[in-house]
């Protein structure tokens, strides 16, 4: 028998209290969730606005604080159209259903007895015995909770939001004095635009690639006949930026809806396989030669951050996990002690594309190379 591999007692006592920090972290998010979560969102928010204000100042001939002040209307603007749209489409689409309801429970039953019929079932339950035991007078009150804490949560965001653009001014002199010695302050930045750059690049393919899926959703809901697809749209471009359950929710949730609409199943299995198609080419062929090395990203690692975050934030950590994800490798890779963490994040056991390191010893030099998302089609 082989003698089994000696561990040096200093790297076990060292992942030992990094472990612990990792969990110790974890519980304190948990615990302060109200208070990080607007936070988090406004850091979310001044990043796609920093990279806005650089997108406006490359394509216009605007001053610094003339572009910041651009970018920061933009950003909002668009974060109050889409609270807007959530609320007042929902809303719509909840009163029109309720309008049909009296329809929809026939609709149900049949569905239900064909599909009795189809395991060969002599006596199918209808749709008011399935759902007799469930409270949906609670869901409603839940859900419209939630919907008062969708505004509320907004105004946080904004009040943090100003108070970050307000701080932004004196970084770098915190910057400065945190690291007085060049070196140390090259890596720091360095770390700050790697941060900057993987959420930005996520942010670009996300957002590029939900609209190419959202434009050919629409283009077939509107051949099928789908009602509301235009809010149908919208819910698959924001579910878009959650891993995993946004594909599901997206390909989905418009043919169920289908099968109550029309009286045939002909509408909902196109829309199934048709939104199937379009996610498996997208999610297959474009989107991972738009990612590049840009997202160096283990998919387990994906799957367990959007349950964390989800567990601990609820729906703005599954926003944020991915993105959390990604600066949480980047910090923890410039750190002897975490290294190993990051290196178990990444895809390749390799938290950047651009780095040679030994398996033993700290990480080499590394030149400050960010791969930046393209800001527009024209630019080469």
């Amino acid at each position: 028998m082989k003698p089994p591999i000696a561990v040096p007692t200093s790297t076990v006592a060292r992942n030992a209290l990094v472990t612990l920090a990792v969990v110790a972290v974890g519980a304190a998010l948990y615990w302060l969730r109200d208070i990080l979560t607007p936070l988090a969102m406004a850091i979310f928010l001044m990043i796609m606005i920093d990279g806005v204000k650089r997108l406006i100042e490359r394509h216009t001939n605007l001053p610094d604080h003339t572009a910041g002040i651009a970018a920061l209307l933009l950003v909002i603007a668009i974060f109050f159209a889409v609270i807007a749209f959530i609320v007042n489409g929902a809303a719509a689409f909840f009163t029109d259903m309720s309008g049909v309801s009296s329809g929809i429970g026939p609709r149900i039953d049949a569905i239900i007895a064909d599909i009795a019929a189809l395991f060969g079932m002599a006596a199918a339950p209808t749709a008011a015995e399935l759902i007799s035991g469930i409270d949906l007078r609670g869901y409603l009150t839940s859900l419209a909770f939630q919907m008062q804490g969708v505004a509320s949560g907004a105004f946080f965001v904004l009040v943090y939001l100003g108070f970050l653009l307000a701080s932004q001014a004196g970084f770098r002199r915190k910057i400065v004095a945190m690291f007085p010695h060049r070196e140390q302050r090259s890596e720091a930045l360095e770390v700050f635009q790697r941060v900057r750059g993987g959420v930005e690049g996520y942010l670009w393919v996300q957002a590029v690639t939900g609209v190419i899926i959202c434009a050919a959703a629409w283009i077939l809901m509107r051949i099928v006949g789908l009602e509301h697809a235009e809010f149908w749209t919208f819910i698959i471009f924001v579910v878009g930026f959650i891993p995993v359950l946004g594909g599901a929710v997206a390909g989905l949730a418009p043919p169920l809806f289908a099968l109550v609409q029309f009286p045939t199943y002909w509408p909902a299995l196109i829309l199934l396989v048709g939104l199937q198609i379009i996610l498996a080419v997208v999610g297959n062929l474009i989107q991972p030669r738009m990612q590049g090395d840009n997202q160096n990203i283990d998919p387990v690692a994906v799957l367990l951050a959007l349950a964390l975050w989800g567990k601990m934030w609820g729906v703005v950590g599954m926003f944020l996990s991915t993105p959390l994800l990604v600066m949480a490798m980047a910090i923890l890779a410039e750190f002897q002690g975490s290294r190993w963490i990051a290196v178990m994040l990444s895809g390749n056991g390799r938290p950047y594309e651009d780095e040679d390191h030994h398996d033993h010893g700290p990480p080499a030099k590394r030149p400050a190379r960010v791969k930046q998302p393209r800001p527009s089609a024209s630019e080469p």
